[in-house]
């Protein structure tokens, strides 16, 4: 299966309408989408997918979905379930109000590709990069680490201060 398109680079105005108007003060997974957007594109993972094929799924939106999977501790079906049924999960991936989403097996295949040779680890590596690079992602990471309980009180304990 060659590699799908589209991140979702624009969020379709009816997805933000209704999101914003069902959650005025936002969810975790608006906030992802409006402070780190483009944390992962589908360039990151060109080398994951022949050239020729069948297109899949955007590879970058289903970082996505794996990053706010782990984060809300979801199996693979709920995972996709969000996707079909969540708006706060449409906003944050980009996707239409009617998106149909995807089958939960796409996860796993998704880890099976991410397992291969140091795939995860160069993934880690860019996303760190992006972080640290500046911009409002680094600036929503620093703050988020601020927040947390064994964060440091000063520079040198923060993403991309001195010491890092």
């Amino acid at each position: 299966m060659a590699m799908g398109l589209g991140t979702g680079r624009g969020i379709p105005p009816l997805t933000v309408r209704i999101a914003r108007a069902s959650n005025p003060r936002g969810t975790t997974a608006m906030w992802m989408r409006d402070r780190l957007d483009e944390l992962f594109t589908d360039d990151d993972f060109a080398d994951w997918y022949p050239a020729d094929g069948r297109r899949g799924l955007s590879p970058a939106r289903l970082a996505m979905v794996s990053v706010l999977q782990y984060g809300e501790n979801l199996t693979d079906r709920q995972a996709a379930e969000a996707v079909r049924c969540r708006l706060d999960w449409k906003y944050c991936l980009g996707l239409a109000l009617d998106d149909p989403g995807f089958n939960h097996s796409v996860l796993c295949e998704f880890r099976d590709r991410m397992a291969q040779d140091d795939r995860a680890d160069r993934l880690l590596a860019l996303m760190v990069d992006r972080l640290a690079a500046g911009g409002p992602a680094q600036a929503a990471w620093a703050g988020a680490y601020r927040l947390h309980p064994c964060a440091g009180s000063n520079a040198e304990a923060e993403p991309g201060g001195a010491g890092h």
